[in-house]
């Protein structure tokens, strides 16, 4: 393997006549050994290494890469070949699009095996807002006996039939649910394809993220994941930048490996890095399992999946290890308990999504130097379960300009396929408070302003600056001055990483 996977070219690159957003005056952006070493006014004056290879970008804009805090790769990238289910507004139109796939299937294949001996997986239901409830025997009489798992668009919950139930050796009730950490372990199990296969599509999936103007992920894929990806890059991955997350059942061996957050594998070409430590704490707003101070309308308050007690030794491990931990709490309930947890184990780090934060908690986020890795086209896409399941309560649901005014840290992301790994939806979410479809914005007093919103994107930076990576996405439009439906469809003319097109429409 090459030790890098993007080699410096010998006297560098010139992107030419281009213009930093909210600026008219245009200028030459040089680049070498993978950072940017000059910016200079446009113009015959500018005097680059005569070697040096100029692209005119013709006045288009540039901006910092961006990077998606949040992403679960290998499942973002099988969603593609799954039955598509988010549209399904109840369990038994749900069970009707798995019926109609199967149908079809069955009609092309000649009345052979509509599922080839695998397992039907859906993805993406949304069964807290429906009106019915899935159910086994539903899905039983959709699916005919070939076995079948539906994923919930949080990937907390899998709706099985019988068939897959007998397959996977699971035990299920009525309902035909299994939640928490029975559905991750099956969704684990559901993406065991062969390593070529699910390769090929994350080398598709990075393709597109980088066309988008993504340089970097956090991958928090439920697996020791560092392997994973040195073999994806051995192989020629090379869309952006991976920063490996790792679970506390993997601590002690990353531990053993001298692994710490931030840490550079050198076998991954540049482009892979140790992540943070993840704790999942509870569960989901979407599967009623979010921890919550008050009850849902059906009863209970969600689920503690870690007490406070072993959160904070958690966090104690991991301040002595050199990892940043990253402590999932969605429910306002369990965001108590992290901050808690963070104040005893005198660490910093991040709470992925805070969907539900306390008022008196806000503070507590910076006070204690808190990252919120927020996903904000959640709010749109929950904003309906929210006010069913949080009623009177959702002014604090979301919460990104409290979060951001109470001296938090914001990294925005998609936790994808819970959300697509597209960038520009979760900044117009973040900004508009809407989408682009009619429907009224949903609190717009947490609303982010577009500069807040790509400075969250693209970890606090603003604009291009002499001595950072060349790290760089090129626009068509200035994001600053864009209509509503422009920003979030922005149009990506090229994206770079380390100063090595990714992606190139021009």
């Amino acid at each position: 393997m090459p030790k890098s996977a993007f080699p410096a070219a010998v006297s560098g690159l010139v992107l030419a006549s281009v213009r930093q957003p909210g600026k008219k005056t245009l200028c030459d952006i040089f680049i070498t050994d993978g950072k940017v070493a000059q910016i200079v006014p446009s113009g015959p004056q500018a005097k680059f290494p005569p070697a040096s290879r100029v692209v005119d970008l013709d006045e288009r804009y540039v901006i910092p890469g961006l990077w998606d805090e949040h992403v679960h790769m290998t499942q973002w990238a099988l969603a593609a070949g799954r039955i598509d289910l988010s549209g399904a507004s109840s369990a038994r139109e749900a069970a009707a699009v798995v019926r109609s796939r199967l149908e079809a299937s069955t009609t092309a294949e000649s009345g052979g095996d509509p599922a080839g001996g695998r397992t039907l997986v859906g993805v993406g239901f949304r069964d807290a807002v429906w009106a019915d409830t899935p159910s086994l025997e539903l899905l039983d009489g959709a699916t005919a006996g070939v076995p079948t798992a539906l994923i919930s668009h949080d990937l907390h919950c899998v709706w099985l039939n019988s068939a897959a139930a007998a397959r996977y050796r699971v035990a299920v009730n009525a309902d035909g649910l299994l939640r928490e950490e029975p559905a991750f372990e099956l969704t684990r199990e559901l993406g065991r394809l062969p390593d070529e296969v699910v390769d090929a599509m994350v080398r598709d999936a990075g393709r597109a993220a980088a066309a988008r103007g993504i340089v970097g992920i956090v991958d928090f894929e439920m697996v020791w994941n560092r392997d994973t990806w040195l073999r994806r890059i051995a192989a020629g991955f090379d869309s952006h930048r991976v920063d490996a997350g790792v679970y506390p059942q993997d601590l002690d061996r990353a531990m053993g490996e001298g692994m710490t957050t931030g840490q550079v594998i050198p076998e991954g070409g540049g482009l892979l890095r140790v992540g943070p430590l993840k704790v999942l704490i509870d569960g989901s707003l979407n599967t009623r399992t979010a921890y919550c101070v008050d009850p849902y309308p059906h009863g209970g308050r969600g689920l503690l999946t870690v007490s406070e007690a072993d959160l904070q030794d958690r966090l104690v491990k991991a301040r002595a290890s050199g990892f940043v931990p990253a402590v999932h709490a969605i429910g306002d309930g369990a965001n108590e308990v992290a901050l808690n947890a963070f104040a005893a184990a005198g660490i910093r780090g991040r709470i992925e999504h805070a969907q539900f934060v306390r008022r008196q908690d806000f503070a507590r986020f910076g006070e204690l130097g808190i990252t919120a890795s927020v996903q904000p086209a959640h709010a749109l896409d929950d904003r309906d379960a929210a006010d069913s399941n949080w009623a009177g309560r959702t002014e604090r649901a979301f919460p990104l300009r409290s979060l951001l005014d109470a001296g938090a840290t914001l990294a925005l992301g998609s936790d994808a396929p819970v959300a697509p790994l597209e960038p520009w939806t979760a900044m117009s979410a973040a900004t508009t408070r809407a989408r682009q479809d009619g429907r009224e914005p949903w609190h717009l007093e947490q609303a982010l302003t577009r500069e807040e919103a790509l400075a969250a994107s693209s970890r606090g930076r603003r604009r291009i600056n002499v001595g950072d990576p060349a790290d760089v996405v090129v626009l068509d439009a200035d994001p600053l001055a864009a209509s509503d439906a422009e920003f979030a469809a922005m149009p990506v003319a090229a994206t770079l990483v380390a100063g090595q097109f990714t992606h190139r429409g021009v």
